[in-house]
């Protein structure tokens, strides 16, 4: 016997067919942001990861560029794009003091 409370599906009407095309799109828009972001964090870890002092301060404003822009586009949380940058910082300052 199937437990807790039935699914219930709301009638195919216009206004709910175009909410769910609404949805799609801006799902595959924070979607295409989203991989931005971590694609430009990736780098710069591979970067910090690979002691690249040089390479990591040459990827460090494009990366703070993304989050930025993810800030603005309600992509990411100001917040957790901020302390992402602080982090990334923190081990940048560190690769370049210990060189």
């Amino acid at each position: 016997m199937a437990q807790g409370n039935p699914v219930k599906h709301k009638k195919k009407t216009k206004s709910v067919l175009k909410n769910i095309r609404q949805t799609e799109r801006r799902a595959a828009v924070n979607r295409m942001n989203r991989t931005r972001v971590r694609t430009a964090m990736r780098r710069m870890r591979a970067a910090l990861g690979s002691a690249d002092a040089a390479g990591a301060a040459k990827l460090a404003s494009d990366t703070y560029s993304e989050l930025d822009k993810a800030i603005r586009k309600r992509t990411l949380s100001e917040n957790t794009a901020n302390r992402y940058k602080s982090r990334l910082a923190l081990a940048l300052n560190a690769l370049k003091a210990k060189k």
